[in-house]
């Protein structure tokens, strides 16, 4: 190796070096600290099956599997033209009917949560105009695209609203954190209007947009600036893969609701102007008491007696899910995963529960065939419980002769990266760290600067990453994808094939994975995909050169 590099716990550090934030009580909310510094408590180090705590809704729920499944609306592009096709989405603030009869109000991608969802082609470069009409600045990330990093949605980036009465948030060239100014000096602002330029220079895969203003990239989620967008290519479409209506988008999150029908959610600011950060009993994750699938609680699809393909996002800010399909007898069907982050396999694995941490998807097939007209299939999240342990379902209500086959082989183009390619190999603590004015989340024992570059690499360079986490810490690297190398020494686990962009690492795992700096030079992202981590300080700067 002609490089090695850490960035591993530190015992302490001056005040240059906290320059993120200011967390009041959290190391009491975690409940993970002790005299000497950060322990694993016994719960921890049994691996629970979340990190966080649950917000319980203040108004009536509905009984699961009475509201239909809704898909969201395929967006059409505005224009066409040179191999190029320009998009344009208005974010604005609406009133909805999630939960049957009481109006929600929402932030919005086009008046929708989801959002609309774009297909592209691969290697046709689409554009997405994007205009704020929301009460304060946003950003737009493409998570799991290869962008350029002036649309990559670098959380600094930030747009302004249309209307700017009121307090100003966040200055164009400084990031304001619990009364602190860090100078960002290479912040990008752009009034009302910022056009996001995709190459798609990619393989077919589902990606998502969201907002990932900094700060604030939790809140905002949840009140609903989220949407899918998926990308096409001769090799997917040359296989006999369920398509049209078997093929169905689900976007997971779960939500709380207040008793006026708002999202509940803990905001210390609940206007998301200046002050980040939620109360402390949940600033290890905020988990809600409703699954919504497409905006919709716990719902239900009709299907046909033959194979459909089941696009699974988790978009939950801190939710961890373990999914499986199960009839009202009791049996388990067969999820067989054909493709993951960064799309398709090289063959399928078929797995009976399927683990799917914050930011993941899973494209699985599943075959509703010899099921009785009238029967019903549940996805269940075995991490739950009460309400949160059931998903949505499908009921039978066609029998139909069998279509689509999973093919033996998916795709032959999957990178071959060997150990021995290396360039160098880094390694990340994602934990809770001490600071002089209270706890937060840090890699490598630093909280997030803008201003500051954590790491320096050069296009094209290979490198093995190696991650060691101390709770849940679902990490995405911005722009590029990634294989799994191992887990705790280990082989990786059967759910880590593919191509990927977000691992999930549990309480006390460690896990390793190769990747290449191809695409794009200049500033880019990793980070803790837990949303409360992540605006908390559990980011990280990557400059390709």
């Amino acid at each position: 190796m002609s490089e090695r590099s850490r960035l591993l716990p530190q015992d302490g550090w001056s005040n240059a070096e906290w320059t993120r934030r200011r967390v009041l009580g959290l190391g009491g909310a975690l409940g993970l600290a002790t005299a000497g510094g950060l322990a694993l408590s016994g719960a921890m180090a049994h691996r629970p099956a979340s990190t966080g705590n649950q917000l319980r809704s203040a108004v009536p729920l509905p009984k699961p599997y009475t509201v239909p499944l809704p898909i969201p609306t395929v967006l059409k592009p505005s224009r066409t033209s040179g191999g190029i096709d320009r998009y344009e989405i208005t974010q604005q603030q609406v009133y909805a009917e999630i939960l049957p009869g009481i109006r929600t109000g929402l932030w919005t991608y086009d008046g929708t949560f989801p959002g609309p969802t774009i297909e592209s082609r691969r290697g046709r470069t689409a554009t997405v105009a994007h205009r704020n009409e929301l009460p304060v600045p946003t950003v737009v990330h493409l998570h799991g695209g290869r962008t350029p990093a002036a649309s990559d949605g670098y959380p600094t980036d930030l747009v302004l609203p249309l209307d700017r009465s009121g307090p100003a948030p966040h200055h164009q060239n400084q990031h304001h954190t619990s009364g602190h100014a860090m100078p960002d000096p290479r912040a990008v602002t752009s009034r009302t209007t910022r056009e996001y330029t995709y190459p798609m220079d990619q393989r077919a895969a589902m990606l998502w947009y969201h907002d990932h203003r900094m700060d604030f990239t939790a809140p905002a989620i949840w009140r609903g600036l989220a949407g899918m967008h998926i990308i096409r290519d001769d090799t997917e479409d040359s296989l006999d893969l369920p398509r049209g209506d078997h093929e169905l988008p689900l976007m997971i999150a779960d939500r709380s609701f207040a008793s006026d029908g708002s999202l509940a959610y803990p905001s210390l600011d609940p206007a998301l102007h200046d002050r980040p950060g939620v109360r402390a009993p949940y600033a290890a994750g905020v988990l809600g008491d409703v699954i919504l699938v497409n905006g919709a609680p716990w719902p239900i699809h009709e299907v046909d007696t033959s194979r459909y393909r089941l696009r699974l996002l988790n978009a939950s800010n801190a939710r961890h899910y373990r999914i499986e399909a199960v009839t009202d007898d009791g049996r388990r069907l067969d999820l067989v995963q054909i493709g993951a982050d960064q799309g398709l396999l090289a063959a399928p694995v078929t797995h009976t529960g399927l683990p799917i941490a914050p930011a993941e998807r899973y494209d699985v097939v599943v075959d509703f065939a010899g099921l009785p007209v009238g029967s019903r299939v549940r996805l269940v999240n075995r991490l739950g419980n009460g309400r949160t342990r059931e998903v949505m379902a499908f009921r039978i209500a066609r029998r139909v002769r069998e279509g689509a086959r999973i093919p033996r082989v998916l795709a032959d183009d999957l990178p071959g990266w060997r150990r021995s390619e290396a360039t160098a190999v880094r390694e990340f603590s994602f934990r809770a760290g001490q600071a002089q004015h209270g706890r937060g989340w840090v890699i490598g024992g630093r909280a997030f600067d803008p201003s500051r570059t954590d790491v320096r690499t050069r296009l094209g360079a290979v490198e093995v990453w190696r991650f060691v986490a101390d709770v849940h810490h679902p990490v995405h690297l911005h722009m590029v994808g990634f294989r799994v190398l191992a887990r705790g020494g280990r082989a990786p686990l059967p759910h880590d094939a593919g191509l990927k962009d977000t691992i999930s690492l549990r309480p006390g795992e460690s896990a390793e994975v190769i990747t290449r700096f191809n695409g794009y030079r200049g500033r880019y992202l990793f980070h803790c995909h837990n949303a409360e981590h992540e605006d908390m300080g559990m980011m990280a700067n990557i400059e390709i050169t």
